[in-house]
């Protein structure tokens, strides 16, 4: 006798293959989204603490940038303050320096025969104008001149003939190089 069955199995088996399949894709795209749950989770906070950090730095960055500020502040004060003592030391030495000129060119005249009516002073060139009695006199006045150590080359500018209270006398101007003793 020949059985036949008729019960669907293979049928059963197809569906029970079917739900083998959706319930292993179900599982599989849930933990694919977990995985991306998981992901994003992770990358958010890196980009939280990263965040973090730059703040800090930023912070950190403007308290240098003040106490630079402050730096570059007193670099400046400090220049200032250094050209400001060279001035004065220029000065100072300047000072004593004029009183040397002044003396030399008094002890160096001749009150009988030269008269000094104008000394002008710029930079170290020195302008001596004056009255002698004769052109020898100033050419006398002129090597007394470049004797001291603080006047280097006399050079004779300009010499005339002008009458002072019905006197003629020889009126002349100088140039003189002024030089450190």
């Amino acid at each position: 006798m020949i059985r036949i069955n008729l019960l669907p199995y293979r049928e059963e088996q197809k569906k029970a293959g079917a739900q083998r399949q959706i319930v292993i894709g179900g599982a599989s795209l849930g933990l694919f989204f977990l995985l991306l749950i998981l992901l994003h989770l992770h990358i958010s906070m890196g980009v939280a603490g990263l965040e973090a950090e730059v703040e800090s730095a930023r912070a950190r960055l403007n308290v240098l940038t003040k106490e630079t500020g402050n730096l570059e502040e007193f670099k400046a004060d400090k220049e200032t303050l250094g050209k400001k003592i060279g001035i004065i030391k220029d000065l100072e030495g300047d000072r004593t320096y004029s009183v040397h000129i002044m003396d030399e060119l008094a002890s160096r005249i001749s009150p009988q025969s030269e008269w000094l009516t104008s000394i002008t002073k710029k930079g170290s060139e020195l302008r001596v104008e004056g009255v002698a009695v004769s052109n020898p006199a100033i050419a006398q006045f002129m090597k007394r001149l470049e004797d001291s150590p603080y006047i280097g080359t006399v050079d004779l500018i300009a010499s005339k003939q002008t009458t002072i209270s019905g006197v003629k006398l020889m009126g002349f101007v100088l140039l003189c190089e002024a030089e450190k003793g």
